[in-house]
């Protein structure tokens, strides 16, 4: 078994689930354990200055061995798996010699996983995949870039002859709940530049991100018993299903791709009375961004107008933004790692990322910051899996950028 294999393994046998509502950071004390784990290891590498400090950042550093100066480069993945869906206790199978044809998760279940719904599958033909039992989510995301991390740190602490500039290790909590760089220390961190290696499939290469917001909506309704509520009465569910009527129907994720953006409402609760819509806002241009937040205003007004001032409230939050123009003045980030994964045989694909990683916050902090693969697909769900193949392949690239910063 390849050490990459081996480590993600292990890492997804922790329960590192982050929470939503959750005020502290990190938002749940397992993902303490995950973390000092890694410094731990890290150690025994002989990884230097290795610290988890209080809020559950992993940094270490891996000194430059070469006599001249040179960028040093940070490696971010995020150590949390999304509250999508259950993390306790993943059992893991690997399919070796993959077929082609459906794979069976769960018999009790009756989960598949199937190339007609997944066709991307059929690319790992002959290849080995990691995959769930159905229960739970893998981990991949982004268990997988911690161990591509750890395994290219492990290479290069263990072959002091390979020239490389110095290397900084980061590993954050909290990622899948938007949070990931609240307390991200960039200044000790150290680096100049860095990736996230928090993408997909093999190939993937991004440097631009959705802008994103949040957006509560919070209706007051009158309840009044519907014998007598003859224009009395004001049902919140109601207009909680009047407000999302008036955003466009096909800006809707089920509906949207590539550089389309979207509204998407995911929850609702209430009753007759009180009613709260929580949503996301996402869109790659800025201007198109700022329309849908003012179109999300525009519907509340639309309502305190019609049923009466106080009858919406809107709680609107900006969450990132896309990282595209802190990452044009430094385009060689992009050009170095396409040149290493055409020197390795891997097809670049550099695409727009739908959806955020902590590069986009970290690349405002001052630390720019594109994404690479990992080689997972399907996460945050129970047809989560991820090519050993791929891992391995990334591990190569991480190896091959770094020896490229050094030069």
């Amino acid at each position: 078994m390849s050490s990459v294999t081996e480590k993600f393994l292990r890492y997804i046998s922790y329960d590192t689930t982050s929470a939503d509502e959750a005020p502290q950071l990190p938002s749940t004390q397992s993902q303490f354990v995950l973390a000092n784990l890694l410094a731990g290891e890290l150690r025994e590498m002989g990884a230097m200055d290795v610290k988890v400090d209080d809020q559950c950042y992993v940094t270490g550093v891996i000194p430059s061995n070469v006599n001249r100066d040179v960028p040093a480069l940070g490696l971010i993945a995020h150590m949390d798996t999304s509250p999508a869906f259950s993390g306790h206790e993943v059992k893991p199978r690997i399919v070796t010699d993959y077929d082609g044809g459906a794979i069976d998760l769960n018999p009790e279940l009756g989960l598949w996983l199937r190339p007609e719904e997944f066709p991307e599958l059929l690319d790992y033909v002959g290849k080995d995949l990691i995959v769930t039992d159905g229960t739970t989510l893998l981990g991949a995301d982004d268990k997988a870039g911690v161990a591509e991390i750890m395994a290219a740190a492990q290479f290069f602490l263990t072959h002091p002859e390979v020239p490389h500039g110095k290397i900084c290790i980061g590993f954050t909590p909290d990622e899948e709940v938007g949070r990931g760089a609240d307390g991200f220390p960039v200044e000790a961190f150290g680096a100049d530049v860095a990736y996230t290696v928090d993408g997909g499939a093999l190939g993937e290469l991004e440097y631009e991100n959705f802008n994103a917001a949040s957006g509560r909506v919070r209706i007051q309704g009158k309840s009044i018993h519907p014998g007598s509520s003859k224009g009395a009465m004001k049902n919140a569910l109601l207009m909680g299903m009047e407000f999302q009527s008036m955003l466009p129907a096909f800006d809707n994720p089920m509906y949207t791709e590539g550089y389309e953006g979207f509204y998407h409402l995911v929850q609702m609760s209430g009753n007759v009375d009180k009613a709260t819509l929580d949503y996301i806002i996402r869109d790659h241009s800025s201007e198109k961004f700022a329309k849908k937040k003012h179109l999300f205003l525009r519907a509340a007004d639309y309502l305190n107008a019609k049923y009466g001032s106080g009858t919406v409230e809107l709680e609107l939050k900006d969450s990132y933004y896309n990282m595209k123009e802190k990452i044009l003045p430094h385009m060689y980030l992009i050009d170095r790692a396409r040149e290493a994964m055409e020197e390795l045989g891997i097809e670049p694909k550099v695409c727009p990322i739908r959806g955020g990683t902590d590069g986009a916050r970290l690349s405002y902090m001052g630390l720019p910051c594109p994404n690479l693969c990992t080689g997972g697909h399907n996460f945050h769900g129970p047809y989560e899996y991820i090519c050993i193949q791929s891992m391995e392949k990334v591990t190569e690239l991480l190896i091959l950028i770094g020896k490229k910063f050094a030069l």
